[in-house]
């Protein structure tokens, strides 16, 4: 992406984008424009992402205003949780941007990964009471109390360090510990054939197979990798390792190239799934930051 003197602008488009995107195709488990679910509609999911990209991605910001801010916009709007864990994944994503634009150098891969690494370094304790503020405005479901650092009380230590304490047992805070590794070690590389998929193109009504393959590969790539933690939370271990299983062969195939909107049984999956309201929502969040982070770098 060539350098702009405003990082904010194509940091919203690489942001509203990726929610059109996520929305568009079929994730099995999880709602699409194909398949509503958890009683909810994709709408929703576009009206909250349009709410809250303002405040996401206002220049300037702190890591924990662009969460509290977008929380609250989305609820604002759709008066329900759509949106937190993307929310909370994509904040550190857009101010590493902007940190990249403002340093005059060119947004690669590397330069955003750094920019993320002096991100999560620079959070603080102000950053933690935003989120946690955000967390339970958002009231997610499975949040429960946690032995440390309760997003119901104040917190005493930095955003990524209370981060930290959940990272074994939640994925998205993995990111924050970690450096956001999965995110270009497996959700980028997830992206293929990108001739064939343009990220920041306008997303149409009924994407393209090729386009629908491109989404679902990542989905799939996260999904198939490690337990989704939303699933954890509302369901148990032993339920996510059978996703876990089940997703395997599918991202395989994915990733081979095959277009699996062609197969019955992918939709079947899908339906199943929610039969037994069972949402992979961690893994269709991890989507959107890949989608978003691959905006930035078209």
């Amino acid at each position: 992406m060539p350098v702009s003197t405003d990082a904010s602008a194509p940091a919203r488009q690489a942001f509203l984008n990726a929610c059109a995107w996520d929305v568009a195709v079929r994730k099995p488990g999880n709602v699409s424009r194909a398949s509503p679910g958890h009683g909810m509609l994709a709408q929703a999911f576009v009206d909250s992402a349009q709410a809250c990209a303002a405040a996401l991605c206002e220049r300037g910001a702190t890591v924990g205003a662009r969460i509290e801010g977008a929380v609250a916009a989305t609820w604002a709007c759709v008066g329900c949780n759509t949106n937190l864990g993307i929310v909370l994944l994509c904040a550190p994503l857009a101010a590493a941007f902007e940190r990249v634009v403002d340093a005059g150098v060119a947004v690669t891969a590397t330069s955003l990964r750094d920019a993320l690494q002096h991100v999560l370094a620079g959070l603080d304790v102000a950053d933690a009471e935003a989120a946690f503020r955000a967390i339970v405005m958002a009231s997610p479901g499975g949040l429960g109390d946690a032995p440390d650092q309760d997003v119901h009380q104040p917190p005493t230590m930095t955003l990524r360090q209370a981060m930290a304490l959940a990272a074994d047992r939640d994925r998205i805070a993995r990111q924050y510990r970690d450096g956001y590794a999965e995110l270009f070690d497996l959700g980028l590389p997830a992206i293929v054939a990108r001739e064939a998929f343009d990220p920041l193109q306008p997303v149409p009504e009924r994407p393209a197979p090729a386009q629908a393959a491109a989404v679902q590969r990542v989905y799939l790539a996260w999904l198939a990798s490690d337990l989704d933690s939303h699933i954890v939370r509302k369901h148990g271990a032993a339920l996510a390792h059978s996703v876990l299983r089940q997703a395997a062969p599918w991202a395989g195939r994915a990733q081979a190239g095959e277009v699996l909107d062609g197969d019955a049984a992918f939709a079947q999956w899908d339906q199943a799934l929610k039969s037994a309201s069972i949402n992979p929502g961690t893994s269709a969040d991890l989507s959107v930051l890949t989608l978003m982070c691959a905006g930035l770098l078209a």
